[in-house]
């Protein structure tokens, strides 16, 4: 228990810049008292002891904000960061690694007991702030869950859900992504930095737009510098032959 419990306070210091010391960890931060205290009563509710694992349980929820089932599986090095409003289910499994932001829920959609209703997630998993990941099926190694996304099928390993209902996107379409420009980053709170589909394509239009209106000033020109081949005499018409299409302002309307 003692090793699980220096495996928490190290991943809180490795992956927190705010955590200054072990102390500051121990006495200061609400993730690492909830997985504490579920240190002790999944054990105790394993052995059948449900009454008092449950007790113990609703006494971290009272003094962190955090809900820990003691029935749940937690793994080494996992960091429930702030943690308020987090919500994990009797059946839930969380893997080695894995980082947990405040408001997430890993829920179950079945009322069957004894059935596997809530999610495994697998080693090295992000969830978002407020996502909610509701049902017996695994997330993959890697996988992230972007803020507020609600995602109730499986997650492949390194893919990344976002919006709701979620969208799954494979590391491989992600990358050809990132080579198109779309860039499909996540931030510590794996937040994609473009995971409105609405934003997206509207970027897309503007982004069209732009190159279209380039093209044609290539165009006009070129056009020009013809005519002006041909006639010493010509003189250039009022048509526009400069970009005036500001991409960059509307893509920031947008959110990009």
């Amino acid at each position: 228990m003692l090793q699980r419990i220096r495996s928490y306070t190290q991943a809180i210091l490795e992956r927190d810049p705010a955590a200054r010391s072990v102390w500051d960890v121990v006495f200061s931060y609400p993730g690492f008292h909830a997985l504490v205290l579920h240190r002790i009563a999944h054990p105790l509710w394993e052995r059948g002891w449900h009454w008092l694992a449950r007790w113990i349980s609703h006494w971290g929820r009272f003094l962190t904000g955090i809900e820990i089932h003691p029935g749940a599986k937690i793994g080494e090095r996992v960091f429930i960061d702030h943690g308020m409003g987090v919500v994990i289910g009797e059946t839930a499994e969380i893997g080695d690694d894995c980082t947990i932001y405040q408001g997430v829920t890993l829920g179950g959609t079945s009322l069957g007991k004894g059935t596997k209703r809530h999610p495994t997630l697998g080693k090295g998993v992000v969830v978002g702030a407020s996502s909610q990941v509701l049902g017996g099926f695994t997330v993959g190694d890697g996988a992230k869950i972007g803020s507020s996304a609600v995602v109730t099928k499986p997650v492949h390993t390194g893919a990344a859900a976002v919006g709701n209902q979620a969208r799954i996107i494979v590391a491989e379409d992600a990358a050809k992504r990132e080579e198109a420009a779309a860039k499909l980053g996540f931030s510590a709170y794996g937040v994609t930095q473009n995971d409105d589909p609405v934003s997206q394509a509207l970027r897309g239009l503007i982004d069209g737009t732009a190159s279209q209106e380039h093209q044609i000033m290539l165009l006009w020109q070129a056009i020009e510098k013809l005519s002006c081949q041909i006639d010493p005499n010509c003189v250039p018409d009022d048509a526009t032959r400069e970009e005036t299409f500001e991409a960059d302002k509307l893509n920031e309307l947008v959110g990009k």
